[in-house]
Protein backbone atom coordinates (compact mmCIF):
# COMPACT_ATOMS: atom_id res chain seq x y z
CA UNK A 1 0.00 0.00 0.00
CA UNK A 2 1.25 3.42 -0.84
CA UNK A 3 1.77 5.96 1.45
CA UNK A 4 -1.04 8.49 2.07
CA UNK A 5 -0.93 11.61 4.02
CA UNK A 6 -5.47 12.77 4.91
CA UNK A 7 -4.86 16.25 5.51
CA UNK A 8 -7.33 18.95 6.68
CA UNK A 9 -5.18 21.91 4.40
CA UNK A 10 -3.90 21.39 0.97
CA UNK A 11 -0.84 22.64 1.91
CA UNK A 12 -0.27 20.43 4.92
CA UNK A 13 1.01 17.10 2.51
CA UNK A 14 4.30 19.05 1.02
CA UNK A 15 5.18 19.99 4.08
CA UNK A 16 4.95 16.56 5.97
CA UNK A 17 6.66 14.59 3.12
CA UNK A 18 10.18 14.93 3.84
CA UNK A 19 9.68 13.57 7.53
CA UNK A 20 11.05 9.78 7.91
CA UNK A 21 8.32 8.11 7.17
CA UNK A 22 9.69 4.68 7.02
CA UNK A 23 11.17 4.62 10.08
CA UNK A 24 9.02 4.05 13.38
CA UNK A 25 8.83 6.99 15.56
CA UNK A 26 11.04 5.75 18.04
CA UNK A 27 14.17 5.67 15.66
CA UNK A 28 13.53 9.35 14.27
CA UNK A 29 16.55 11.36 13.95
CA UNK A 30 17.36 13.69 16.58
CA UNK A 31 17.66 16.94 13.83
CA UNK A 32 14.44 16.23 13.05
CA UNK A 33 12.76 16.24 16.35
CA UNK A 34 11.93 19.18 18.81
CA UNK A 35 12.80 19.02 22.04
CA UNK A 36 9.80 19.70 23.99
CA UNK A 37 8.01 18.24 27.18
CA UNK A 38 5.96 15.08 26.38
CA UNK A 39 2.68 14.26 28.88
CA UNK A 40 2.03 10.52 29.40
CA UNK A 41 0.34 8.51 26.59
CA UNK A 42 -0.13 4.99 25.96
CA UNK A 43 1.38 5.65 22.58
CA UNK A 44 4.51 6.59 21.34
CA UNK A 45 4.71 10.27 20.84
CA UNK A 46 7.23 12.94 19.18
CA UNK A 47 7.02 16.15 18.15
CA UNK A 48 9.03 17.16 14.71
CA UNK A 49 9.56 19.88 12.21
CA UNK A 50 7.32 20.45 9.04
CA UNK A 51 8.18 23.70 7.54
CA UNK A 52 7.41 26.39 9.97
CA UNK A 53 5.15 24.45 11.99
CA UNK A 54 6.12 22.58 14.94
CA UNK A 55 3.53 19.33 14.97
CA UNK A 56 3.06 16.78 17.78
CA UNK A 57 3.11 12.87 16.01
CA UNK A 58 1.12 9.82 17.53
CA UNK A 59 2.23 6.24 16.27
CA UNK A 60 -1.57 4.33 16.38
CA UNK A 61 -3.40 1.83 14.49
CA UNK A 62 -5.51 2.82 11.58
CA UNK A 63 -9.12 2.72 12.85
CA UNK A 64 -8.62 5.27 15.89
CA UNK A 65 -6.09 7.75 14.14
CA UNK A 66 -8.82 7.82 11.80
CA UNK A 67 -11.49 8.03 14.26
CA UNK A 68 -9.50 10.45 16.70
CA UNK A 69 -8.50 12.81 13.36
CA UNK A 70 -12.68 13.36 12.63
CA UNK A 71 -13.54 13.63 15.98
CA UNK A 72 -10.96 16.66 17.14
CA UNK A 73 -12.51 18.15 13.47
CA UNK A 74 -15.47 18.10 14.78
CA UNK A 75 -14.85 20.03 18.37
CA UNK A 76 -13.22 22.61 16.55
CA UNK A 77 -16.01 23.01 14.45
CA UNK A 78 -17.74 23.17 17.75
CA UNK A 79 -15.52 25.54 19.05
CA UNK A 80 -13.96 23.68 22.25
CA UNK A 81 -10.62 24.18 23.40
CA UNK A 82 -8.50 20.61 21.77
CA UNK A 83 -5.58 20.36 19.34
CA UNK A 84 -5.58 20.91 16.13
CA UNK A 85 -5.74 17.84 13.95
CA UNK A 86 -3.37 18.22 10.67
CA UNK A 87 -3.51 14.81 9.69
CA UNK A 88 -3.51 10.67 9.47
CA UNK A 89 -0.49 9.33 7.47
CA UNK A 90 -1.11 5.43 6.78
CA UNK A 91 0.29 2.88 4.26
CA UNK A 92 3.48 2.84 5.97
CA UNK A 93 6.31 0.67 5.40
CA UNK A 94 10.58 0.62 6.52
CA UNK A 95 13.14 0.14 4.23
CA UNK A 96 12.04 -3.53 3.74
CA UNK A 97 9.05 -3.20 3.21
CA UNK A 98 7.67 -4.31 7.23
CA UNK A 99 4.33 -2.73 8.09
CA UNK A 100 4.63 0.51 10.20
CA UNK A 101 1.50 2.01 12.39
CA UNK A 102 -0.18 4.74 10.78
CA UNK A 103 0.11 8.11 12.61
CA UNK A 104 -2.21 11.34 14.10
CA UNK A 105 -0.32 14.19 13.44
CA UNK A 106 -2.11 17.62 15.28
CA UNK A 107 -0.41 21.19 15.47
CA UNK A 108 1.19 21.95 18.31
CA UNK A 109 -0.81 23.94 21.15
CA UNK A 110 1.53 27.67 21.25
CA UNK A 111 2.60 28.37 24.75
CA UNK A 112 1.14 25.25 26.49
CA UNK A 113 2.52 22.80 28.84
CA UNK A 114 1.58 19.46 30.11
CA UNK A 115 0.79 19.14 33.72
CA UNK A 116 4.16 17.13 34.92
CA UNK A 117 5.73 20.11 33.18
CA UNK A 118 4.14 22.51 35.59
CA UNK A 119 5.10 20.53 38.35
CA UNK A 120 8.72 20.27 37.64
CA UNK A 121 8.75 22.24 41.00
CA UNK A 122 6.01 21.85 43.94
CA UNK A 123 3.10 23.77 42.66
CA UNK A 124 1.13 26.00 45.39
CA UNK A 125 -2.19 24.64 46.15
CA UNK A 126 -3.81 27.78 44.82
CA UNK A 127 -2.12 27.38 41.53
CA UNK A 128 -3.44 23.66 41.72
CA UNK A 129 -7.20 25.00 42.45
CA UNK A 130 -6.57 27.45 39.16
CA UNK A 131 -5.67 24.18 37.41
CA UNK A 132 -8.68 21.92 39.09
CA UNK A 133 -11.05 25.64 37.74
CA UNK A 134 -9.60 25.18 34.37
CA UNK A 135 -10.33 21.55 33.82
CA UNK A 136 -13.55 21.97 35.10
CA UNK A 137 -14.72 24.53 32.48
CA UNK A 138 -13.25 22.00 30.10
CA UNK A 139 -15.32 19.31 30.91
CA UNK A 140 -18.31 21.48 31.02
CA UNK A 141 -18.24 22.97 27.79
CA UNK A 142 -17.39 18.84 26.30
CA UNK A 143 -20.75 17.97 27.69
CA UNK A 144 -22.88 20.75 26.79
CA UNK A 145 -21.43 20.50 23.15
CA UNK A 146 -22.57 16.83 23.29
CA UNK A 147 -18.82 14.92 23.91
CA UNK A 148 -18.20 12.69 26.35
CA UNK A 149 -14.51 12.40 26.80
CA UNK A 150 -14.11 8.90 27.88
CA UNK A 151 -10.95 9.32 29.73
CA UNK A 152 -10.45 12.72 31.27
CA UNK A 153 -7.70 12.80 32.87
CA UNK A 154 -4.14 15.63 33.61
CA UNK A 155 -2.41 13.54 31.13
CA UNK A 156 -5.37 14.41 28.29
CA UNK A 157 -5.14 18.05 28.71
CA UNK A 158 -2.91 21.04 28.29
CA UNK A 159 -3.05 23.46 30.02
CA UNK A 160 -1.76 27.30 29.06
CA UNK A 161 -1.59 30.52 30.98
CA UNK A 162 -4.55 33.10 30.26
CA UNK A 163 -4.42 36.43 31.96
CA UNK A 164 -3.25 35.16 35.62
CA UNK A 165 -5.26 32.06 35.01
CA UNK A 166 -5.13 28.51 33.20
CA UNK A 167 -6.91 27.62 30.14
CA UNK A 168 -7.39 23.86 29.71
CA UNK A 169 -7.29 22.31 26.36
CA UNK A 170 -8.23 18.16 25.57
CA UNK A 171 -5.33 16.71 23.32
CA UNK A 172 -6.47 12.66 23.23
CA UNK A 173 -9.76 12.16 22.02
CA UNK A 174 -9.89 8.85 21.00
CA UNK A 175 -11.94 7.38 23.87
CA UNK A 176 -14.59 10.33 23.10
CA UNK A 177 -18.21 10.33 21.65
CA UNK A 178 -19.81 13.20 20.19
CA UNK A 179 -23.48 12.97 20.65
CA UNK A 180 -27.16 15.19 19.86
CA UNK A 181 -27.03 15.34 23.62
CA UNK A 182 -25.61 13.92 26.89
CA UNK A 183 -27.90 12.54 29.40
CA UNK A 184 -27.36 12.40 33.15
CA UNK A 185 -25.74 8.92 33.47
CA UNK A 186 -23.04 9.73 30.89
CA UNK A 187 -22.12 12.75 32.20
CA UNK A 188 -21.62 11.40 35.66
CA UNK A 189 -19.74 8.69 34.32
CA UNK A 190 -17.06 10.79 32.77
CA UNK A 191 -16.92 13.19 36.20
CA UNK A 192 -16.07 9.71 38.21
CA UNK A 193 -13.69 8.80 35.78
CA UNK A 194 -12.11 12.53 35.98
CA UNK A 195 -12.30 11.94 39.63
CA UNK A 196 -10.26 8.31 39.87
CA UNK A 197 -7.95 9.63 37.23
CA UNK A 198 -6.40 12.68 38.84
CA UNK A 199 -6.56 11.46 41.82
CA UNK A 200 -4.32 8.91 41.01
CA UNK A 201 -2.35 11.28 39.14
CA UNK A 202 -1.67 13.04 41.97
CA UNK A 203 -0.59 10.34 44.03
CA UNK A 204 1.62 8.99 41.51
CA UNK A 205 3.23 13.14 41.89
CA UNK A 206 3.00 12.42 45.59
CA UNK A 207 4.99 9.33 45.52
CA UNK A 208 7.86 11.40 43.42
CA UNK A 209 8.07 13.87 45.64
CA UNK A 210 6.54 16.67 43.55
CA UNK A 211 3.12 17.39 45.07
CA UNK A 212 3.13 20.15 47.85
CA UNK A 213 2.75 18.42 51.44
CA UNK A 214 -1.04 20.13 52.13
CA UNK A 215 -1.84 18.64 49.00
CA UNK A 216 -4.63 15.72 49.76
CA UNK A 217 -4.73 13.52 46.16
CA UNK A 218 -8.08 12.00 47.07
CA UNK A 219 -9.49 15.22 48.18
CA UNK A 220 -8.52 16.91 44.97
CA UNK A 221 -9.52 14.35 42.93
CA UNK A 222 -13.36 15.20 44.74
CA UNK A 223 -12.64 18.58 44.29
CA UNK A 224 -13.10 18.67 40.10
CA UNK A 225 -16.41 16.96 40.73
CA UNK A 226 -18.08 20.06 43.15
CA UNK A 227 -16.27 22.08 41.00
CA UNK A 228 -17.61 21.09 37.67
CA UNK A 229 -21.79 20.29 39.68
CA UNK A 230 -20.94 24.02 40.85
CA UNK A 231 -20.43 25.43 37.39
CA UNK A 232 -23.07 22.70 35.45
CA UNK A 233 -25.45 24.14 37.71
CA UNK A 234 -25.20 27.76 37.30
CA UNK A 235 -25.70 27.12 33.55
CA UNK A 236 -28.20 25.07 33.23
CA UNK A 237 -30.51 25.45 36.58
CA UNK A 238 -34.19 26.87 36.17
CA UNK A 239 -34.57 29.82 38.13
CA UNK A 240 -37.72 31.59 39.53
CA UNK A 241 -38.31 35.46 39.74
CA UNK A 242 -40.60 37.20 41.25
CA UNK A 243 -43.02 39.14 38.25
CA UNK A 244 -41.62 42.29 37.41
CA UNK A 245 -37.94 41.83 38.96
CA UNK A 246 -36.71 41.58 35.21
CA UNK A 247 -33.67 42.97 36.75
CA UNK A 248 -32.86 40.01 38.34
CA UNK A 249 -32.96 37.71 34.79
CA UNK A 250 -30.40 40.51 33.82
CA UNK A 251 -28.11 39.83 37.03
CA UNK A 252 -28.27 36.39 36.21
CA UNK A 253 -27.32 36.82 32.23
CA UNK A 254 -24.28 38.86 33.56
CA UNK A 255 -23.27 36.38 36.08
CA UNK A 256 -23.62 34.02 33.14
CA UNK A 257 -21.32 36.36 31.01
CA UNK A 258 -18.90 36.81 34.05
CA UNK A 259 -18.33 33.27 33.70
CA UNK A 260 -17.70 32.83 30.26
CA UNK A 261 -20.76 32.08 28.10
CA UNK A 262 -23.43 33.43 26.45
CA UNK A 263 -26.71 32.94 26.57
CA UNK A 264 -28.85 32.60 23.19
CA UNK A 265 -32.20 32.64 23.80
CA UNK A 266 -34.46 32.15 26.95
CA UNK A 267 -37.74 30.68 28.14
CA UNK A 268 -39.73 32.75 30.26
CA UNK A 269 -42.63 31.00 31.82
CA UNK A 270 -45.24 33.00 33.67
CA UNK A 271 -47.28 31.04 36.17
CA UNK A 272 -50.38 30.74 36.58
CA UNK A 273 -50.96 33.17 39.26
CA UNK A 274 -49.02 36.11 37.45
CA UNK A 275 -46.41 36.47 40.60
CA UNK A 276 -43.42 34.84 38.84
CA UNK A 277 -41.45 34.04 36.02
CA UNK A 278 -39.27 30.59 35.29
CA UNK A 279 -35.85 31.72 33.47
CA UNK A 280 -34.65 28.99 32.02
CA UNK A 281 -31.47 30.00 29.53
CA UNK A 282 -29.94 28.24 26.66
CA UNK A 283 -26.08 28.62 27.40
CA UNK A 284 -24.18 28.07 24.40
CA UNK A 285 -20.69 27.95 23.82
CA UNK A 286 -18.29 29.76 26.26
CA UNK A 287 -16.28 32.77 25.46
CA UNK A 288 -18.51 35.95 25.54
CA UNK A 289 -15.56 38.07 26.29
CA UNK A 290 -13.49 36.25 23.27
CA UNK A 291 -16.58 36.83 20.90
CA UNK A 292 -16.92 40.52 21.65
CA UNK A 293 -13.11 40.94 21.48
CA UNK A 294 -12.69 39.60 18.18
CA UNK A 295 -16.09 41.49 16.82
CA UNK A 296 -14.02 44.62 17.82
CA UNK A 297 -10.60 44.56 17.39
CA UNK A 298 -9.81 41.04 15.65
CA UNK A 299 -7.83 39.76 18.17
CA UNK A 300 -8.50 36.00 19.16
CA UNK A 301 -7.63 35.41 22.87
CA UNK A 302 -8.49 33.20 25.49
CA UNK A 303 -11.12 34.16 27.55
CA UNK A 304 -9.60 35.91 30.39
CA UNK A 305 -7.01 37.56 28.78
CA UNK A 306 -10.49 39.28 26.42
CA UNK A 307 -11.86 40.30 29.78
CA UNK A 308 -8.30 42.00 30.37
CA UNK A 309 -8.19 43.52 27.35
CA UNK A 310 -12.00 44.40 26.81
CA UNK A 311 -11.57 46.75 30.32
CA UNK A 312 -8.16 48.29 29.37
CA UNK A 313 -9.76 49.12 25.63
CA UNK A 314 -13.24 50.68 27.76
CA UNK A 315 -10.86 52.56 29.42
CA UNK A 316 -9.03 53.92 26.60
CA UNK A 317 -11.69 54.57 24.40
CA UNK A 318 -13.41 57.04 27.90
CA UNK A 319 -10.25 59.39 27.16
CA UNK A 320 -10.91 59.50 23.13
CA UNK A 321 -12.31 63.16 22.24
CA UNK A 322 -14.86 61.29 19.74
CA UNK A 323 -15.89 58.94 22.47
CA UNK A 324 -19.53 59.53 23.17
CA UNK A 325 -21.98 56.52 23.39
CA UNK A 326 -25.68 56.76 21.58
CA UNK A 327 -24.34 59.80 20.12
CA UNK A 328 -25.14 58.46 16.23
CA UNK A 329 -22.19 61.36 15.04
CA UNK A 330 -19.66 59.84 17.31
CA UNK A 331 -16.84 56.85 16.35
CA UNK A 332 -18.06 53.44 16.25
CA UNK A 333 -17.24 51.16 18.70
CA UNK A 334 -15.56 49.17 16.05
CA UNK A 335 -13.93 52.11 14.62
CA UNK A 336 -12.10 53.27 18.29
CA UNK A 337 -11.08 49.43 19.06
CA UNK A 338 -9.15 49.41 15.70
CA UNK A 339 -7.48 52.79 16.56
CA UNK A 340 -6.70 50.89 19.84
CA UNK A 341 -5.10 48.29 18.50
CA UNK A 342 -2.96 50.44 16.12
CA UNK A 343 -1.64 53.08 18.45
CA UNK A 344 -1.55 51.23 21.73
CA UNK A 345 -1.78 47.52 22.07
CA UNK A 346 0.96 46.53 18.77
CA UNK A 347 3.39 49.05 19.78
CA UNK A 348 3.36 47.85 22.79
CA UNK A 349 4.19 44.27 22.46
CA UNK A 350 6.50 44.97 19.97
CA UNK A 351 8.05 46.79 22.76
CA UNK A 352 9.30 43.76 24.18
CA UNK A 353 12.34 42.41 22.52
CA UNK A 354 11.45 39.06 20.64
CA UNK A 355 14.31 37.42 22.62
CA UNK A 356 12.56 38.00 26.18
CA UNK A 357 9.22 37.27 25.37
CA UNK A 358 10.01 33.59 24.76
CA UNK A 359 6.69 31.81 24.02
CA UNK A 360 4.49 34.15 25.49
CA UNK A 361 1.53 35.36 23.32
CA UNK A 362 0.98 38.99 22.50
CA UNK A 363 -2.43 38.86 24.80
CA UNK A 364 -0.80 37.39 28.03
CA UNK A 365 2.21 39.37 27.06
CA UNK A 366 -0.14 42.73 27.10
CA UNK A 367 -2.17 41.68 30.57
CA UNK A 368 1.27 40.99 32.07
CA UNK A 369 2.26 44.39 31.23
CA UNK A 370 -1.19 46.00 32.65
CA UNK A 371 -0.37 44.04 35.92
CA UNK A 372 2.75 45.72 36.11
CA UNK A 373 1.43 49.10 35.63
CA UNK A 374 -0.57 48.76 37.91
CA UNK A 375 2.18 47.71 40.59
CA UNK A 376 3.58 49.99 39.71
CA UNK A 377 1.45 52.91 40.10
CA UNK A 378 0.19 51.42 43.65
CA UNK A 379 3.85 51.81 44.97
CA UNK A 380 4.00 55.47 43.16
CA UNK A 381 0.41 56.33 43.99
CA UNK A 382 -0.16 57.62 40.69
CA UNK A 383 -0.58 56.40 37.47
CA UNK A 384 3.15 55.48 35.94
CA UNK A 385 1.72 54.87 32.17
CA UNK A 386 2.39 52.11 29.60
CA UNK A 387 5.61 53.43 28.45
CA UNK A 388 7.27 53.92 31.91
CA UNK A 389 5.69 50.49 32.90
CA UNK A 390 7.34 48.76 29.90
CA UNK A 391 10.33 50.05 30.33
CA UNK A 392 10.61 48.59 33.63
CA UNK A 393 9.04 45.56 32.75
CA UNK A 394 12.12 44.63 30.00
CA UNK A 395 15.13 45.93 32.65
CA UNK A 396 14.02 44.21 35.89
CA UNK A 397 11.14 41.22 35.53
CA UNK A 398 11.65 39.97 31.75
CA UNK A 399 15.28 38.96 32.29
CA UNK A 400 14.47 37.34 35.48
CA UNK A 401 11.14 35.55 34.21
CA UNK A 402 13.47 33.92 31.23
CA UNK A 403 15.79 32.52 33.08
CA UNK A 404 13.66 30.62 35.75
CA UNK A 405 11.16 29.36 32.44
CA UNK A 406 11.44 25.35 31.60
CA UNK A 407 11.44 26.20 28.05
CA UNK A 408 14.43 28.10 28.15
CA UNK A 409 16.65 25.46 27.88
CA UNK A 410 15.17 24.42 24.40
CA UNK A 411 13.64 27.38 23.08
CA UNK A 412 16.63 27.67 20.46
CA UNK A 413 15.97 24.86 19.29
CA UNK A 414 12.39 25.38 18.86
CA UNK A 415 12.65 29.01 17.62
CA UNK A 416 14.85 27.49 14.05
CA UNK A 417 11.46 26.12 13.28
CA UNK A 418 9.94 28.80 13.00
CA UNK A 419 7.61 29.31 16.71
CA UNK A 420 7.89 29.26 19.95
CA UNK A 421 6.44 26.90 22.56
CA UNK A 422 6.65 24.64 25.76
CA UNK A 423 4.97 21.66 25.54
CA UNK A 424 2.29 19.30 24.67
CA UNK A 425 1.51 16.06 24.98
CA UNK A 426 -0.88 13.41 22.77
Amino acid sequence: MALQISATNPEHPALLLDLPWHLPLEEWPENRLVPLPRGISRHVVRYARAGSEVVAVKELAERPAVREFELLRDLDRLGIPAVDALAVVTGRTDADGGYLEPVLITRHLRGSMPYRSLFETTMRPATMHRLMDALAVLLVRLHLAGFAWGDCSLSNTLFRRDAGAYAAYLVDAETGELHPRLSDGQRDYDLDLARVNISGELLDLEASGALHPSVDPIEFGTEICARYQGLWGELTRTTVYPAGKHHYIEHRIRRLNELGFDVAEMQITHSSNGDSVTFVPKVVDAGHHQRQLLRLTGLDTEENQARRLLTDLESWMATQDDYAPGDPLAARPEVLAHRWVRDVFRPTVRGIPPALRGSMDPAELYHELLEHRWYLSERAQHDIGLDTAVKDYIENVLPKVRATLPEAAVAGAVQEGGTTATGQGA
